[in-house]
């Protein structure tokens, strides 16, 4: 058995990921030495590594391995062939000991109260509110959120002296060639938050009815306060109510649920709403982010929160001040009264999400989605549900699919054949391809007040800024 606490040298293999880093950064603030090797691309997560100066090694070689004076410990991802990545096989070859990020996470979390939140849907930013607002209360939590940034605690992992650690619960396969245990059942927390459940990552599950088993499997990993939270709303949700293990708190608008949602108000830059709590006292939030899936993130991390003890007033606080994480809706600028925002949504149900939000925050605007869909996979088992996912967009550019790096076909699947599904259902779609193609593209529109919204999982998010300076400097 592998002891992480006693590991002072820990080497991480495509730390570049979300989830690597935010594991990077609790062990770092821990007092680790902490490095790691990935692809030269730009990430999300370079300003962090580079911020807490964690040395990070270009490409993929057992010369990387070898030139380090010591490691205790490697861990590594799913992506980057796994457990066949050169490095990794050094690292056995030598008898270093390694694990996968899951295992890994899971042993960090061990000695804590856990808190993991799961779902399809949500988990970012629901983890993310939970440890903002357990920050901003002075809890002092650990955290693990796959993100490259939390605004406002900056860092999307640290490590805290109290006794919760809150984290990501990822149903996604451990090592996808080797190793398809659920990631998140290397964990046993004390509180299993559930945003939803939703058909997602068709390399891994044949149908909804296996990811629903996935998380029911989670369930039997509770321990201590054994609380479920669950949202109510949620069809593909109730497999978790049944055949109860441990305490079910519900949430979400329907009568009945045990944090109830009563009434919603959005405004151009600001969501309200009015939640009636199971002792029959009712309480109004404000929160800066837009949409009523954030709302429904929101309620489930308050029935969190509370189970953790803090105060009405603590909660209200530190969702006011929660300004979300990177690349969730985030706003990276604007051209007079044009704004420009990035964001991650890469499933048709995150889609609609987003743009329904974006819709209620700008309700007189002319709304582009530049969208970029990410892995042939995904866009070929789900593509009439992509079809119909934009229509809170005025105006839908498409580019070419964004192939994950465990593809290796594009499975009969493009760009194009996605743009002409498209146009079935929505009557301003193009395809231009690349980023030069989207710059040529927006730079022939004439609105002064539209909102640009930059989507995908792929390096979409490096074009939204490029694309912005851009057409500043035309209209210098």
């Amino acid at each position: 058995m592998i002891d992480i606490e006693k590991a002072q040298d820990v080497y991480f293999v495509g730390i570049k990921g979300v989830a690597m880093t935010a594991l990077a950064l609790y062990l770092r603030a821990k007092g680790v030495r902490v490095s790691g090797s990935d692809v030269k691309d730009r990430f999300p997560t370079d300003e962090m590594l580079l911020k807490f100066h964690i040395p990070v090694l270009e490409g993929f070689t057992s010369e990387h391995i070898d030139s380090l004076k010591k490691i205790d410990l490697l861990i590594y991802t799913g992506a980057h062939d796994g457990q066949n990545n050169s490095e990794v096989l050094e690292a056995q070859r030598l008898g270093i000991p390694i694990l996968p990020h899951g295992k890994a996470l899971g042993l960090c979390m061990e000695s804590s109260k856990q808190i993991s939140v799961g779902g399809s849907h949500g988990k970012t930013t629901t983890s993310a509110m939970i440890a903002t607002v357990l920050s901003l209360a002075k809890k002092s939590p650990s955290y693990a959120i796959g993100c490259g940034e939390i605004f406002p605690l900056n860092a999307p992992g640290t490590y805290g002296k109290g006794e919760w650690f809150v984290a990501e619960a990822d149903e996604y396969a451990t090592d996808p060639k080797y190793d398809k245990t659920p990631r998140f059942l290397f964990q046993h927390p004390d509180i299993f938050a559930v945003t939803n459940i939703d058909y997602d990552h068709p390399d891994i599950y044949a149908d909804i009815a296996s990811v629903q088993k996935a998380f029911v499997s989670m369930k039997s990993n509770l321990r201590g306060l054994s609380t479920l939270v669950v949202n109510a709303d949620d069809p593909k949700s109730v497999c978790l109510r049944q055949d109860q293990n441990g305490t079910i708190v519900t949430f979400g608008t329907g009568v009945g649920s045990d944090y109830q949602i009563l009434d919603t108000t959005f405004l151009e830059g600001e969501t309200e709403f009015m939640l009636l709590c199971p002792e029959g006292t009712k309480h109004m939030f404000r929160l800066k982010i837009p949409g009523i899936h954030n709302v429904l993130n929101a309620v489930c991390a308050v029935a969190v929160l509370r189970l953790c003890g803090l105060t009405w007033k603590e909660i209200y606080q530190g969702l006011l001040k929660f300004h979300g994480t990177k690349r969730r809706f985030e706003y990276i600028g604007s051209i007079g009264k044009c704004i420009f925002y990035d964001d991650y949504a890469h499933h048709p149900n995150e889609i609609l999400a987003t743009l329904s939000g974006a819709r209620k925050w700008y309700p007189d605007r002319k709304i582009y989605c530049i969208f970029q869909a990410h892995t042939y996979t995904r866009t070929k088992a789900l593509l009439s549900q992509f079809a119909r996912a934009f229509s809170d967009a005025d105006s839908l550019v498409l580019v070419d699919i964004y192939a994950s790096a465990r593809e290796i076909q594009n499975d009969g699947m493009t760009g194009e054949i996605l743009a002409r599904e498209c146009k079935k259902h929505h009557k301003d779609v193009h395809f231009v391809r690349n980023e030069n193609g989207v710059l040529s593209f927006l730079s022939t529109i004439s609105d002064e007040k539209a909102v640009f919204i930059f989507m995908g999982a792929g390096d979409i998010y490096l074009w939204g800024r490029r694309i912005l300076d851009a057409l500043k400097d035309q209209v210098k």
